[in-house]
């Protein structure tokens, strides 16, 4: 499980950031991406990155500000032309208004896609969950912005325990059907008649990753139990504490605010994105500064970086 960043900015795209688009990368766990915001000049960002379109699988969008949607009509365009899968339908998960901007962007210029479309819209006012199936749970809630914004907690649920396959060797076993029902839990029977109970030869089982992406946001309710316990936190970083009154202005949070979240949630590593452009280049790093003095583990992210969302170490 990785995040990788194609548009770390916010509001309108500069020389160094563009705006809002992450991809999940799951090949690992069921080989496919799913993308959260996608903002103008998405893909031509996916151009200079390894993600490939036709692999996406599920794209959510946390409110309808231009930064974080306009980019929609032509990455859904292109993934038609670059064969993405059409054996499943590509589901797009939003605020009220989703499906109003996207068929009538398909419709006005009469784009055809060669796979199904499905567009899921919600309007919620406590954590709701959106989707959920033997890997992964994703859950909603409200945050507090100047339009319906909304932060999204993917949870990996618990992994079963490896198999130990040296501890079965050692009775003279070797790898097979009977590999398999242990692996499942089930009891077996030996041709000597000695039982095997799967549990002795299973390890331990080891607790999912959890990765929560907010979208625009004031410090909130929401914000701090939709991060509670994440492996990883992408927060909305605008502006330094400085401009403080522009964060309140314009519902956004400073680095600090981002950081006060991460530490009341019990976050493992924050990641600060929407990066205002008065923050270019190493003036950036004053965001990363200030998140520190309240939350260590703070990570600035910028266009095409990426972060590996490591397994918890078991005791």
């Amino acid at each position: 499980m990785e995040l990788y960043f194609l548009g770390t900015g916010a509001g309108m795209p500069s020389k160094e950031r563009n705006v809002s688009s992450i991809v999940l990368n799951l090949l690992a766990e069921r080989n496919v991406y799913w993308m959260f915001d996608c903002g103008e000049g998405t893909q031509h960002q996916v151009l200079h990155s390894p993600i490939r379109i036709g692999k996406l699988e599920k794209l959510f969008i946390t409110h309808l500000h231009g930064d974080h949607l306009y980019g929609l009509p032509g990455l859904l365009t292109s993934r038609s032309y670059q064969g993405g899968d059409t054996g499943t339908p590509f589901k797009i998960y939003g605020p009220k208004g989703t499906e109003t901007f996207v068929r009538t962007a398909l419709d006005v210029s009469q784009a055809h896609l060669g796979y199904e479309l499905e567009i899921q819209e919600f309007s919620v006012s406590e954590e709701t969950v959106l989707f959920e199936d033997e890997q992964f749970t994703v859950s909603t809630a409200p945050l507090v912005h100047r339009i319906d914004s909304y932060g999204y907690r993917i949870v990996e649920k618990e992994q079963k325990g490896r198999l130990m396959v040296e501890k079965l060797k050692e009775l003279g076993l070797t790898s097979g059907p009977l590999f398999g029902r242990i692996k499942q839990g089930i009891d077996v029977a030996l041709e000597n008649g000695k039982q095997l109970k799967a549990a002795d030869y299973i390890g331990p089982s080891y607790p999912g990753r959890i990765v929560t992406i907010l979208g625009d946001t004031q410090p909130c309710e929401y914000s701090s139990k939709l991060a509670q316990g994440a492996d990883v936190l992408v927060h909305e970083a605008t502006f330094a504490e400085q401009k403080k009154d522009l964060a309140v202005a314009y519902d956004h949070s400073t680095a600090m605010d981002a950081a006060r979240t991460a530490r009341e949630a019990g976050v493992n590593m924050l990641i600060l994105t929407h990066i205002s452009s008065r923050y270019q280049k190493d003036e950036a790093e004053l965001l990363t500064e200030e998140a520190k003095q309240i939350h260590l583990n703070t990570f600035l992210a910028r266009d095409h970086v990426s972060y590996e969302v490591l397994r918890k170490k078991l005791n």
